[in-house]
């Protein structure tokens, strides 16, 4: 294994609170039923499902293919557990100083990379695929080698403020070179 390993990640004191508030609302609502509280992101980690109940947005299969240094990428399957699209904004990682959300798209006959406006969507209870030659989240600049089995720890953040922390395995994968639109990324 290497460094970036998993950590215990906590649901922040403040959707506790909220979570247990909401709850002791149920218990007083009389003839009436409380609505469905919103619950804090989780996520898994690799294949593993989450733990967390009713999560709003969960990530499946998280692998990042394992590279030396300068530039890889993360994939996975983001599912989205709500009745109300999720978007996601950026995302970090402590493998790589710089992190963008990336697709890739067709130019003058040529694949080619780039940020992608606004972030990615997931739409209500639908999934959104990260793939090699599709959505991806590219780390630009690695801040050390990344082996295949090492465990990667990220975290996604939300339209709204919440944050999605999952991990991802590192795979020896040979595809997935394509090239940068002119002025993205560097």
């Amino acid at each position: 294994m290497h460094g970036f390993r998993m950590h215990d990640f906590r649901l922040p004191s403040t959707v506790a609170s909220l979570t247990a508030a909401c709850l002791a609302l149920t218990g007083c609502g009389g003839a009436e039923s409380a609505p469905d509280a919103p619950t804090s992101p989780a996520a898994s980690s690799g294949a593993a499902a989450s733990s967390a109940p009713a999560a709003a947005l969960t990530v499946h299969d998280a692998w990042v293919k394992a590279a030396d240094e300068g530039m890889t990428a993360a994939f996975g399957t983001l599912v989205n557990h709500t009745g109300a699209a999720v978007t996601i904004t950026s995302a970090s990682t402590p493998a790589s100083p710089k992190v963008e959300l990336h697709e890739v798209a067709g130019s003058g006959g040529e694949m080619t990379m780039r940020p992608v406006e606004g972030g990615f969507t997931v739409p209500a209870k639908g999934r959104l695929e990260l793939r090699p030659g599709g959505f991806h989240i590219m780390l630009m600049d690695l801040a050390e080698p990344i082996r295949p089995g090492d465990q990667v720890a990220f975290t996604l953040r939300l339209a709204g403020g919440g944050t999605v922390e999952f991990t991802a395995l590192g795979k020896s994968f040979q595809g997935a070179n394509e090239n940068y639109e002119p002025g993205a990324g560097r």
